[in-house]
């Protein structure tokens, strides 16, 4: 297998592009990075720019919401996207598109901490919560391409919902994590978890409630899907050291004897796992979801 490939990592600020060749995706090098463009002309051009530049014949792409095929069905934060169908827009390449947080399960169980495995689940935790699971060596898309979206679980039967944010977002996200800090009169999630790992009392009450929502409702994933490994990445990956024990704790709480062994580990690729799974997606092309075979 010969040829580039263009990996494009596409956040609701952030625009991140990578090159890699085809018979060695793990080895992307990152060519550039520009604010996320603020419609679709501009976007358009962008990518035209990098296609150019690259000189690539296959293209990955990973967005921050559902995609479908080759098409964005919803991105909350790019709406412009939303219709967009990849393979028109860049007809001279193979296009593969998908959630960022499917594309980081990509590239971690492709050359990281899922490597070898046919089961596993991925937290990406951080202003959001996205999520991701390997089955069967497969990444999960659901019927209509939106398995997985961990943020909505709930572990609250008196919750009332919410159009926008899920529950488990509403409870243990970054943006969470902040509104929990301002009680307590510090500046962010960041500042909350420093005090807990200073010793502050305080900080590690604080984090309890939200990191035993986060731990409750993953043990329905774990019971259902029996992965080998949980894999966190996203902010939360700096703060695992001082999460863990609180999320492991209400997480064996709620499973068998024969699940609580379960292991969370951070990811291996950290920030540029979005790029990497891009870039693997990209070099597999249309059946990028299979990881082995």
């Amino acid at each position: 297998m010969s040829g580039t490939v263009l990996a494009i990592d596409l956040g609701g600020t952030r625009f991140r592009a990578g090159v890699a060749s085809l018979d060695d995706p793990a080895a992307v090098s990152a060519v550039g990075e520009w604010p996320a463009p603020r419609d679709r002309q501009a976007f358009l051009s962008l990518l035209s720019e990098q296609l150019a530049s690259s000189g690539a014949n296959h293209m990955g792409i990973g967005v921050p919401g559902l995609a479908r095929g080759t098409t964005c069905v919803w991105i909350p934060n790019l709406p412009y996207l939303d219709g967009l169908d990849l393979s028109v827009a860049a007809s001279s390449v193979s296009v593969a598109l998908g959630n960022d947080a499917q594309f980081a399960l990509v590239a971690e169980a492709s050359a990281g901490a899922a490597a070898g495995l046919d089961d596993a689940l991925l937290l990406a935790i951080g202003t959001g919560i996205g999520s991701a699971v390997l089955a069967g060596g497969q990444i999960v898309a659901g019927s209509g391409g939106g398995a997985c979206s961990f943020g909505w679980a709930a572990a609250d039967a008196n919750d009332a919902g919410d159009d926008v944010s899920g529950w488990l977002e509403r409870q243990a996200s970054g943006r969470a994590l902040d509104v929990v800090a301002a009680k307590l009169g510090l500046a962010d999630g960041t500042a909350l978890v420093e005090a807990a790992r200073a010793g502050d009392a305080r900080g590690s009450a604080a984090l309890e409630p939200p990191m035993h929502a986060l731990g409750t409702a993953l043990a329905g994933a774990v019971a259902l899907l029996d992965p080998a490994v949980v894999i966190f990445a996203g902010g939360v990956v700096k703060s695992l050291d001082v999460l863990e024990p609180m999320i492991l704790e209400a997480l064996r709480r709620q499973l068998p004897k024969h699940l609580r062994s379960i292991e969370l580990k951070t990811g291996h690729f950290g920030a540029r796992a979005g790029l990497v799974g891009a870039a693997f997606a990209g070099a597999r092309g249309p059946d990028w979801r299979r990881q082995h075979g």
